[in-house]
């Protein structure tokens, strides 16, 4: 390894890095743990999924689960450094072009290309070592997602839409943290896709400050794709988002806790998109991005909090029927009208017209008995 101490341009917290020890420096910039915001977001869809899957339990958390949140805290660790030392990996020629990547260890001569791999081989193993201890369910669902992660670092070659595949690969985790604590269904799906659109929305802006040298090198984005108008197709993109997230928190259970999780974050989408008007669109675009940890720890917020409480029950302006004594054997109907349970008629009456004249005769009306039908010739007494 090259003996120098330069730090790539993108880095956001030089003097964090700088107390490390000079060797692993370079690794700690491969893994990006000088940039956490990317930990928090691959994370937070986890601890989501996982209150997700509560709601539908009605048990409320359990202590567990602050063990399983611990757990996705590692693995998110993990996997995100993981990810990101596949990227440089793949993307090195790509960011030698990039003004702001250019000093990135890998373009930089920092780390050789043979370090860079055992480097992602360890944190794979530490990867591997959390999966251990998940749930069968969960592990199953967490192994899909590595066809994900190994192709993502191409997709901004081939598509202009690398941003979705980044959605779904960086919220698959609500997918592990649901088959952790409960089961896949219909709306853990639309939870999902919510939150990846989410993410094409956040990973939109974060795009808008390599627009110039993307556009120099070939990559492709959907910050590219959109031009001048990509701020605003990011709202749309969260609005579709937090509409996704208030019909899966219905499904599943959260109520009105679950609407206003909807609405807390829609409105935080609102407040992102006016801080990119103009020409702060590009000066801003990193902060907005990175204020997308607090979107989705509302998200997570509000379904422990739905989890906790119960939902109460729809009140009523009719009076429920109190049955005393077991089951009744007719239902009284307005009007006089009743329903027996046997569904027999007393003698001599019939089903409806009877109970309609009785009702009559209450009110002081008096309505003639009907003729009694001849006797059937064909009939035979019991006596023949």
């Amino acid at each position: 390894m090259a003996e120098t101490n330069a730090l790539p341009a993108d880095t956001a917290l030089p003097g964090w890095l700088a107390s490390l020890p000079p060797a692993l420096q370079p690794y700690a910039m491969l893994a990006r743990w000088d940039r956490p915001v990317g930990i928090w977001l691959l994370w937070l869809p986890c601890v989501i999924g996982l209150g997700f899957a509560r709601l539908r339990s009605g048990t409320g958390l359990h202590l567990l689960d602050f063990v399983w949140a611990l757990l996705f805290l590692a693995g998110a660790i993990a996997m995100r450094g993981a990810g990101c030392t596949w990227n440089d990996i793949t993307d090195r020629d790509i960011d030698a072009g990039v003004e702001r990547t250019a000093r990135r260890p890998l373009p930089a001569g920092i780390v050789t290309l043979r370090e860079a791999y055992i480097f992602l081989g360890a944190q794979l193993a530490a990867g591997f070592l959390v999966w251990l201890l998940l749930p069968g369910d969960a592990k199953i669902v967490a192994l899909l997602a590595l066809p994900l992660v190994g192709l993502y670092p191409f997709m901004k070659r081939f598509t202009w839409w690398p941003q979705a595949w980044l959605g779904a690969t960086f919220n698959w985790g609500v997918l592990v943290g649901v088959a952790t604590a409960g089961v896949i269904g219909v709306p853990s799906v639309l939870l999902y896709l919510g939150l990846a659109l989410w993410t094409i929305g956040y990973d939109t802006i974060y795009a808008l400050q390599d627009r110039e040298d993307d556009a120099l090198v070939g990559v492709k984005s959907t910050a590219r794709l959109f031009g001048k108008h990509a701020v605003i197709y990011s709202f749309f993109f969260y609005l579709g988002a937090a509409a996704l997230i208030a019909a899966a928190a219905a499904l599943q259970g959260a109520g009105r806790v679950g609407a206003v999780t909807a609405l807390a974050f829609l409105f935080h989408a609102a407040l992102q998109v006016g801080r990119l008007r103009g020409a702060a669109a590009e000066r801003n675009a990193l902060a907005v991005f990175k204020s997308n940890v607090w979107a989705g720890a509302l998200v997570a917020a509000g379904f422990a909090v739905a989890a906790m409480l119960p939902e109460p029950r729809p009140k009523s302006i009719f009076a429920e029927q109190e049955i005393v004594g077991g089951r009744p054997d007719k239902v009284h109907l307005p009007f006089g009208l009743e329903i027996r349970k046997d569904g027999s008629v007393p003698p001599g009456e019939t089903w409806m017209l009877s109970d309609v004249r009785r009702a009559l005769a209450r009110s002081g009306h008096q309505v003639p008995l009907p003729a009694p039908a001849p006797p059937d010739a064909t009939e035979t007494s019991p006596e023949e």
